[in-house]
């Protein structure tokens, strides 16, 4: 194996054009890691957002773009004994994606769901570990505690996220919601099993979910927006609700916001971010997924939807993409 490898760099960060290829180091697995040959990588909004400067890596993680891939494991650390090298594997990482090779905790590292090739294995991690911490919850995190005949609210129906969400939400027994921008978006994640899809430039989400329940409003409600939509989002919620919010794409604050819903109705609003959790917290999740997601995967029953591929060489138009939100689930970087 060569002792040196092509990277991502994005130097100071800025706009899409500022990531390139560099040469450097083959990184070495920790005890607890293992080595990746990276043959697909997911291209993601935190990813966008530390390109940017507003999404920093933690300490001790590398600040090459990237936090999900599918390859082969090409060596393992000292403690590590449920991977050996060979082994096709997708990881939920810590940074790092956007290179020929890459490091991830063992514990947050899975094998291909069966029948899958690099390119969908690569495409699962960061949106169903996102989802299933924040829609269904973990012993360290609440989330939506969404349940079998509940009723959620999805916004960004279209994205990774919201795909992933509409999907396991249904395949849990659940009625979706879920908000797009566009016809033409709408008519996809129809498509991909949501029960009911609103245009949000049309029509204002709330009194739209209000007339679809019939007054009965929904149990849980995943949202990326942030400060525009919380005071509608509790507006949407019945009682005892639950709001779990993921990002501020829509920005941090709320004005004007009437917080009785939250009492009146019993509320919990949760929120939190996949970064900064554990290995210990992640290795939950991978758990969880591999026990109860695993077999939706590999009986076709649920899966990601991937809109483009690019090689990695290309990445700056991968992310100019992103940015555009004129896509419909997964875009993707090839590696090799």
């Amino acid at each position: 194996m060569s002792q040196s490898m092509t990277y991502i760099t994005h130097g100071a960060g800025g706009g899409p054009e500022v990531m390139v290829p560099a040469t450097g180091p083959v990184p070495v697995p920790a005890a607890d890691e293992v080595l990746i040959r990276v043959q697909a990588v997911g291209v993601n909004r935190p990813d966008v957002a530390q390109r940017g400067g507003k999404y920093p890596p933690p300490a001790g993680a590398s600040p090459i773009l990237g936090l999900e891939c599918a390859g082969e494991v090409v060596s393992v650390g000292a403690g590590v004994t449920s991977f050996k090298p060979g082994d096709k594997v997708c990881a939920l990482t810590n940074g790092g994606a956007y290179a020929e090779y890459c490091t991830a905790p063992a514990t947050q590292t899975l094998p291909w769901p069966k029948g899958y090739d690099a390119l969908h294995a690569g495409a699962v991690p960061e949106t169903y570990f996102t989802v299933w911490a924040n829609l269904f919850g973990t012993p360290h995190a609440l989330g939506g505690r969404l349940a079998a005949g509940e009723t959620v609210l999805i916004h960004g129906g279209s994205s990774g996220i919201g795909v992933t969400a509409i999907q396991l939400a249904k395949a849990f027994g659940c009625t979706v919601i879920t908000t797009v921008g566009s016809e033409e978006k709408r008519q996809a994640v129809l498509g991909l099993g949501a029960d009911h899809a609103i245009n949000y430039r049309a029509h204002d989400f709330a009194e739209e979910v209000k007339r679809i329940t019939e007054g009965k409003l929904v149990d849980v409600v995943l949202d990326m927006v942030g400060g525009p939509y919380f005071g509608r989002n509790l507006r949407c919620l019945r009682m005892d609700g639950r709001l779990s919010v993921i990002a501020f794409l829509g920005g941090e604050m709320a004005e004007n916001l009437d917080l009785r819903p939250i009492m009146l109705k019993r509320l919990t609003v949760t929120g939190s971010t996949m970064r900064p959790r554990t290995a210990a917290q992640k290795g939950e999740i991978a758990e969880a997924l591999r026990a109860k997601v695993w077999p939706l995967l590999e009986a076709g029953k649920a899966g990601p939807h991937i809109h483009a591929t690019f090689p990695l060489a290309q990445v700056a138009a991968a992310h100019a993409l992103m940015e555009s939100s004129a896509h419909i689930g997964k875009i993707m970087l090839t590696v090799g």
